[in-house]
C-alpha cells in the first residue's frame, strides 16, 4: 500500500495541471475579493474568499486525471499488474486526492491571512471580532473550512464513483460541474414540487451540496434545504460513504 500510495503521490506532484491549478485558485479568490468588494471583507475571510466552489472544480478536473484518465490511457493496466490488489490502488487514489483537497483547503486559508495583513483589496478584519455563532472570525474560518472539507469529500466520492464508470475524463468533469452548479437548484425544484413526500426527498444526494453555503448564510439556506446544518453533515458523509464504496466496487469489477 505505501508503495502505490507513494507513486500515485509522485504522479500528482510530477504532473503540470494541480500546480498550475493552485495558481488558478489564488487568481479567482482575488478575483471574488474585488467583485464582491470591502463591505464583505468578513465574510469573505470566514469563507475564505469563497473558494468552496473553486476548489470543488478544481478537484474534479484533478480527479478526472488520477481515475479516468489511467483508464483511458491503458496505464491503469500496468499498475494493476504491479499491485498486489485493486483495493490497494483505488484506496490509494482516494487517499492522494483528500490529500489534495488538504493542500487546497490549506492554501486557501494561507492565501486568505496574507491579503488580510496586506489589505489591498478588501478592509483589514479583526480576527478575534464576534461574528457568526457567536465565534471568534478565526473560529469562523477554521469551522466553515473544517465542513467544506466534509462538502469536498461527497464531491472526491462522486468523481470517483463516476470516473469507475465512464472512461472518458472530459465527460467525468463535464456532469460533475454540472452537479456541482446545477445539484442545489435540482434539489430545490424537487422540494418545491413536492414530487414526493418532503420528509424524505430532502435527504436527497444533491441537497448535502447545501452544506457550506448554509453554515455561514444558515438563514437564507435553510429554507431550501429543509435541514439542519447537523444533518446536512451527517447526509453528506453517509453519502460520501455510500458513492466510495459504489466507486470500488464499480473499480473491482470493472474489466482493463
Amino acid at each position: 500500500m505505501k508503495t502505490v500510495l507513494w507513486q500515485e503521490w509522485y504522479k500528482l506532484r510530477h504532473r503540470r495541471l494541480p500546480w498550475l491549478l493552485l495558481i488558478v485558485m489564488i487568481g479567482l479568490m482575488i478575483g471574488m475579493g474585488l467583485a464582491m468588494g470591502r463591505t464583505y471583507s468578513r465574510l469573505l475571510v470566514m469563507t475564505c474568499y469563497d473558494s468552496s466552489t473553486i476548489i470543488m472544480l478544481l478537484l474534479v478536473i484533478v480527479g478526472s486525471t488520477i481515475f479516468s484518465q489511467e483508464f483511458q490511457n491503458g496505464t491503469i493496466i500496468t499498475l494493476a499488474y504491479r499491485s498486489k490488489s485493486r483495493a490497494v490502488i483505488f484506496s490509494a487514489k482516494l487517499i492522494a486526492l483528500l490529500f489534495y483537497d488538504l493542500v487546497l483547503h490549506g492554501l486557501s486559508m494561507l492565501v486568505t491571512v496574507l491579503l488580510n495583513l496586506v489589505p489591498v483589496i478588501n478592509d483589514p478584519v479583526d480576527w478575534l471580532a464576534v461574528y457568526q455563532y457567536h465565534q471568534p472570525l478565526w473560529i469562523n474560518m477554521l469551522a466553515t473550512t473544517g465542513v467544506d472539507l466534509v462538502a469536498s469529500a461527497l464531491i472526491i466520492s462522486l468523481v470517483c464513483l463516476t470516473s469507475c464508470l465512464i472512461n472518458s475524463n472530459t465527460l467525468v468533469i463535464a456532469i460533475n460541474a454540472l452537479i456541482i452548479f446545477m445539484g442545489s437548484g435540482l434539489s430545490a425544484n424537487l422540494l418545491m414540487t413536492q414530487v414526493g413526500p418532503s420528509q424524505i426527498i430532502r435527504w436527497n444526494p444533491f441537497n448535502m451540496l447545501n452544506l457550506t453555503n448554509q453554515y455561514y448564510n444558515y438563514a437564507t439556506y435553510h429554507l431550501t434545504s429543509q435541514l439542519t446544518n447537523s444533518q446536512l453533515l451527517v447526509g453528506t458523509l453517509a453519502y460520501a460513504v455510500i458513492f466510495i464504496m459504489a466507486g470500488y466496487l464499480v473499480f473491482r469489477r470493472k474489466k482493463f
